[in-house]
């Protein structure tokens, strides 16, 4: 049976959703002021596999990702650029949007804009604001009293009284409490905002996601997550915000995403150490981009350095070169009995542990090394059963997904120096030699290629070639 570990009670829980047949997932999504580097493709990744595996139980999924477009960032970027910020956060949308497509990340159900849902945030204050777990503050701005809620530091276990002051927190003087944080900023009339009871102004990012969570998921939903950057402040701010909101909200499991480590420091916009998804993506096929980001059990750190995605670009190979030993003559026995169920139900078991993807990866690499020595002796109906086990796990993990051949001939980051024609031309050259007895002429062929970094491989499904890595 499934376990997660909940952040909110820093254990792995058995997996009880609401409803029976729908999990609900709320999700931190993209903030449009720049383009998503690889921190965020694992956070989305690490999603994206959690999604796969709850619809292979069988639940039907509502899964919800928002869109944060408007913040101080993205209005002085925009400004900077001298472009429309409509314009501006849309052409970031549809490249970020593009990066997720290129990755195989499966879309949400629904991506809600922060614009679009201004009146529905200004409901909720309104509600805070009745409930008195809101005021205005001297400078006429709302803000959330974080005394008003009194489990507040529950989610990243803080105790109130030890948060300190820190000099990002502005406007300090014009608070109840240095704690407290904004629900609705006023702004000139001249800069990007909306009207509202208290004044031109625009919202707090926080609320943003107890509105939209509330309002396509309800009051209560499954699971709620992103990276573990974001359980303090922006979280831990939400649950108090949709606590006062509705004394029954509750969120059964909270998921956070081990960050990115590089040069000792984790990868973020603001320590301008990112790598773009897009620009990894024009040195390595996603399928190795997507095995390097799930090969660390999601809560644990990542290091990122150029030699583990090679060693990731040579793992796939090999699961693709096992795939490539599949005989169509042959067909499947259905009854096939042999210790091969017992692999796939450890893979099971390894994604019911929290999502362990390390462990799963582990079967699939068994189940390969069993495909090439079945291969190897002649045993095709079982080399068949496995490669679809192969296939069919390592679809829940979002990869194995190309056809074995094309994938094994269209490595990136490769020069080509002879193009397919020429290389199927000489192939086909060194069979009739084969085929000859001119065993001296088809090993100088052999040769010619492999000093081109082309490998051959004899099969019964005829000679295959690949490039070295």
């Amino acid at each position: 049976m499934l376990k997660i570990f909940n952040t909110l009670s820093k254990k792995k829980e058995f997996f009880f959703p609401i409803n029976k047949k729908q999990v609900k997932i709320y999700v931190c999504g993209i903030t449009t002021y720049d383009l998503c580097h690889i921190g965020h493709g694992r956070t989305f990744i690490i999603f994206d596999v959690i999604i796969r595996y709850l619809k292979f139980l069988g639940y039907k999924i509502k899964y919800i990702r928002n869109i944060t477009d408007i913040d101080d960032k993205i209005i002085n970027i925009a400004r900077k650029k001298k472009q429309n910020i409509k314009h501006f956060t849309q052409n970031i949308i549809d490249n970020i949007t593009k990066d997720f497509n290129n990755l195989n990340i499966l879309p949400p159900n629904f991506e809600p804009k922060v614009t679009d849902h201004i009146k529905d945030i200004i409901k909720i204050i309104e509600k805070l604001l009745i409930n008195n777990t809101a005021y205005i503050a001297k400078s006429g701005d709302i803000m959330f009293s974080i005394k008003k809620y009194f489990n507040y530091g529950i989610l990243s276990k803080q105790k109130i009284n030890l948060l300190k002051s820190t000099l990002r927190i502005k406007n300090i003087n014009f608070k109840k409490n240095y704690k407290d944080f904004i629900l609705w900023k006023l702004t000139s009339i001249s800069e990007i905002g909306w009207i509202s009871p208290w004044g031109y102004g625009r919202p707090g990012w926080h609320i943003e996601c107890s509105t939209l969570s509330r309002k396509y998921l309800g009051k209560c939903f499954d699971i709620h997550g992103g990276g573990n950057d974001l359980i303090f402040p922006h979280h831990e701010n939400e649950l108090a915000q949709s606590s006062c909101i509705d004394k029954n909200f509750y969120v059964n499991y909270w998921i956070h995403i081990g960050m990115i480590i590089i040069d000792n420091k984790k990868m973020s916009k603001s320590l301008k150490n990112t790598l773009k998804i897009k620009d990894i993506l024009l040195k390595y096929n996603k399928e190795v981009v997507r095995y390097f980001l799930t090969a660390t059990h999601y809560r644990s750190p990542i290091i990122y350095n150029e030699s583990k995605l090679q060693k990731a670009q040579l793992i796939l190979k090999k699961l693709y070169i096992s795939l490539f030993y599949q005989n169509y003559s042959f067909s499947i026995v259905k009854n096939l009995k042999n210790n091969f169920f017992l692999l796939e139900q450890q893979f099971y078991n390894a994604m019911n542990d929290d999502f362990n993807t390390p462990k799963a990866y582990s079967i699939l690499f068994q189940i390969s090394r069993k495909i090439n020595i079945a291969y190897q002796q002649k045993k095709y109906l079982i080399t068949n059963y496995l490669i679809l086990k192969l296939k069919k796990l390592g679809n829940i993990l979002g990869i194995l997904f190309y056809n074995p051949k094309k994938y094994l001939q269209n490595n990136k980051n490769l020069h080509d120096f002879y193009n397919k024609n020429e290389i199927k031309q000489l192939i086909k050259m060194r069979n009739i030699a084969r085929h000859n007895k001119l065993w001296e002429k088809a090993d100088l062929i052999r040769k010619k290629l492999e000093n081109k970094n082309i490998l051959l491989e004899d099969t019964i499904n005829g000679t295959i070639w690949k490039k070295k890595i």
